[in-house]
């Protein structure tokens, strides 16, 4: 079973950055998709960025990014430390919410971490 483990959040500015760290029990070479998402109060969760694996170490990993984050946010991840990262600049209001890792095989199973929370007010 993998285990996720999401640090980093806190209370910022706006304007401020926090950098969010999902580390992961094993290796990652072998998640096809790698993704943080957003959830407010009890709304649904969000896709924030995702990273789509290659399958190849010779080619990039697809990365996308939501609408809102465009620009603001950066995902990448270490396969040394097997870890996804999440440095987000540029912080707003509207980015306050619990975030939460998911990492998929190609087998289609998921695994969580359990959030932390990013409060950005004045």
């Amino acid at each position: 079973q993998v285990q996720l483990m999401e640090s980093g959040g806190g209370l910022v500015q706006p304007g401020g950055s926090l950098n969010l760290s999902c580390a992961a029990s094993q290796s990652i070479f072998n998640f096809v998709f790698m993704g943080w998402y957003r959830q407010v109060a009890d709304n649904e969760r969000e896709l924030v960025a995702q990273v789509i694996s290659s399958g190849t170490r010779n080619s990039p990993d697809g990365v996308h990014y939501s609408d809102a984050v465009k620009g603001r946010f950066t995902i990448s991840k270490d396969s040394a430390k097997n870890t996804l990262l999440l440095q987000m600049n540029s912080l707003k209001s509207e980015d306050t919410a619990v975030y939460y890792c998911c990492m998929g095989t190609g087998a289609g199973r998921q695994y969580w971490g359990q959030g932390t929370r990013v409060t950005v007010s004045s």
